[in-house]
């Protein structure tokens, strides 16, 4: 939603500045240098890059309409959910968990937090280290450094896609200057056409570098921006769980293990103490009447 809204936003006030300016829109209107523009575009995206990078680029577009996937209310949960998780080990034992964590969709402590439950990867990250922390016989640098090993290949691998469409929104200006060189070339073979229309030929090749800048710094980089930035915010999710998991090995008990995950947080999502004490207070409850 906020990637349409901020296209109508360029929109309007590029094309709309331009009419209040006492321009016309008609003179803008050049499919042909659109054809020339976007096609070098995508052929430039995929010569530059390999299936791996295309497939994970067209997957991920759908994506980008859940702006707000991670929020508050979803570190509130992760935050909830790990404290259960290491209450049950700290009153159970690390067997305790083992059920939980093999089939967590039929898993009570997993369905009360169903957008947790949801997400594979969390629940992946989430389950795979609680089952080496099960397993024992790991210390927990050892299990530290492995977390911080598929953090950094997560983080590498998400940003793939916004790489690649970064480099075809800085390439666009140099397209669509390729575009308006092509147009001056045409007007220039009408040696013999009058003012009027050799000034409207060299107006229509000129829209070719508008386009090239409109469409690469208001519409293709935007679109890599949002995609690192929901990678960050995934990779914030998996920082969380990394440190809470890091103070339960270190001995902390469960409602300080889960301090350390929201202090792990950034300031605009990151829930106060008091308002996360009364989340666990409550999930707390929640877990004793299990």
């Amino acid at each position: 939603m906020l990637i349409l809204l901020g296209y109508l936003v360029v929109i309007t006030c590029v094309f709309g500045g331009f009419v209040l300016a006492g321009g016309f829109l008609g003179p803008l209107y050049q499919p042909t240098e659109l054809l020339m523009i976007g096609g070098a575009g995508i052929g430039a995206f995929i010569a530059a890059n390999n299936g791996k990078a295309i497939k994970a680029s067209f997957k991920i577009l759908p994506k980008l309409r859940r702006t707000k996937k991670y929020n508050k209310q979803m570190y509130m949960e992760l935050l909830a959910v790990q404290f259960k998780l290491l209450t049950k080990v700290r009153r159970e034992g690390m067997l305790g968990i083992e059920r939980d964590i093999d089939s967590p969709q039929e898993s009570v402590l997993f369905q009360e937090h169903p957008k947790v439950l949801a997400d594979p990867m969390i629940m992946n990250f989430l389950t795979d280290y609680l089952r080496l922390m099960v397993a024992g016989g790991m210390d927990p640098m050892e299990i530290d450094e492995l977390m911080l090993h598929e953090i950094e290949t997560f983080e590498q691998e998400a940003h793939i896609p916004a790489d690649a469409i970064a480099k075809v929104g800085d390439a666009m200006p140099a397209f669509g200057i390729v575009a308006a060189v092509m147009g001056v070339v045409k007007a220039l073979t009408y040696a013999d056409a009058g003012p009027e229309q050799m000034g409207e030929m060299i107006a229509h090749a000129l829209v070719g570098t508008f386009l090239g800048i409109l469409i690469g710094y208001g519409f293709v980089n935007p679109v890599a921006s949002t995609i690192e930035r929901q990678a960050k915010e995934a990779e914030k999710m998996l920082q969380c769980i990394r440190i809470t998991l890091l103070a339960s090995l270190h001995g902390y008990a469960p409602q300080l293990a889960v301090e350390f995950g929201r202090k792990a947080l950034h300031t605009a999502e990151r829930p106060g103490f008091t308002e996360l004490e009364t989340y666990v207070r409550n999930a707390k409850s929640g877990a004793a009447a299990e």
